[in-house]
């Protein structure tokens, strides 16, 4: 939790060379409260901007492979962390039909959720280094690279970054 697993996706997900590599992109949030029917049409308002009046999981998906077998698209489902193998399976099998090209980036802190849903192996990203902690709060707090302009601060800065243990997310709330 705060290791910027959406950070990342985001950076990806708006660089407007990545942009320029697909027709269409969808960011879909789901966390806890995971549905399978409600992410659908959360995807297909993403791609086409309608939600369909149905809550038919095949219907869903036939809608789905119809819209995504013409884009290509960039999705991004972030913070997912149901494991039911059988509620993913119903996700991703429509979204596996998009056009050549397409690519789905799941951020979850789930472990299985990667194993079930990844064709490459999952990117594992750790707590920030000490020193680049000691920056990212600097950053923050003083919008600076470090605390060399502020000596007085520095004590505070380090127990700071102890408190944090190596989270981004932590250290710049």
């Amino acid at each position: 939790f705060g290791v910027g697993k959406t950070t990342l996706a985001q950076l990806v997900y708006n660089d407007e060379k990545v942009a320029g590599f697909f027709d269409s992109k969808a960011w879909i949030y789901a966390s806890e409260d995971f549905d399978v029917i409600k992410v659908m049409k959360a995807i297909l308002q993403s791609v086409n901007g309608g939600v369909p009046d149905t809550n038919d999981l095949n219907l869903l998906h036939i809608k789905l492979k119809e819209e995504l077998s013409v884009k290509k698209i960039l999705f991004v489902l972030d913070d997912f962390w149901h494991d039911n193998y059988v509620d993913w399976t119903s996700l991703i099998l429509p979204l596996e039909v998009g056009k050549s090209g397409s690519k789905i980036i799941i951020t979850t802190r789930n472990q299985n959720v990667a194993k079930m849903t990844g064709t490459l192996p999952a990117y594992q990203l750790k707590e920030l280094a000490y020193d680049d902690c000691l920056s990212v709060l600097a950053h923050h707090s003083l919008g600076r690279e470090n605390f060399d302009g502020h000596p007085h601060l520095n004590d505070i800065g380090k127990e700071i970054v102890k408190k944090c243990k190596g989270l981004p997310l932590a250290l710049s709330t």
